[in-house]
């Protein structure tokens, strides 16, 4: 788990990932180097108080070139909500996220659908599996060039989409404005994926749910 001035998610993906029995470590975003990892994960927050733009100054990271070099070598990187921000920042995920549609702060419980359950981080879900996850964001707005959108689709790298709780994908469920209900990308070779909702927020059904847990359970066991 990489750690920024202003992550507060940190201990949150920490708790989640050593509940599923992984061997994490939190490494502190002035290192150079990282240890040998699987998975990479940047958590939300507001890295440096996301000033210029959120996950701007992040991005320009010591440890940022570590992550593009084990991006690039097929580790699983993970980027949720200011982590999302953060790739798109570094270009390994391609688009932006842009202020919300109603100019202010979500905090709140809703629902995404699968789209695509045929890699490391989803094929636990079944295809349209409906989530109640939680959104926690200022800029969560997806926003892309035409050309990459259709092959966002075309490729099948759209890995989640804003929907009800029926499944219906539509302007009343998209909470943000992104493009098209967009939740969660992934790049080419489907090891990156930047995504708004916060799994590990739900891995406890006495406090949140457990929608979250089946996502870091698939992760483990896609790695062992």
């Amino acid at each position: 788990v990489i750690v920024f001035p202003g992550s507060n998610c940190d201990r949150d993906v920490a708790v989640a990932l050593e509940k599923m029995q992984f061997k994490n470590q939190m490494v502190w975003h002035k290192e150079t180097k990282l240890p040998k990892s699987d998975l990479i994960v940047i958590p939300g927050g507001f890295s440096y108080g996301d000033y210029l733009r959120s996950g701007a100054i992040a991005g320009k990271s010591l440890i940022i070139d570590e992550v593009i070099r084990a991006a690039n070598s097929g580790c699983l990187i993970l980027g949720i909500c200011n982590g999302f921000q953060i790739l798109t920042e570094t270009g390994l995920l391609k688009g932006t996220l842009l202020r919300n549609k109603n100019l202010k702060f979500i905090n709140r419980d809703i629902q995404i659908k699968v789209l695509n359950n045929k890699t490391k981080f989803t094929n636990k879900y079944s295809k349209d599996q409906i989530l109640k996850i939680n959104i926690a964001h200022n800029e969560g707005n997806f926003f892309t060039e035409p050309l990459h959108l259709e092959k966002l689709k075309n490729e099948n790298l759209i890995a989640f989409k804003y929907c009800d709780e029926k499944g219906n994908i539509n302007e009343n469920s998209n909470p943000n404005g992104s493009l098209e209900n967009i939740a969660g990308i992934f790049n080419n070779n489907k090891n990156i994926l930047g995504m708004m909702p916060h799994p590990e927020r739900m891995i406890d059904s006495s406090l949140s749910g457990e929608d979250g847990s089946l996502f870091f359970k698939n992760l483990i066991n896609n790695l062992k």
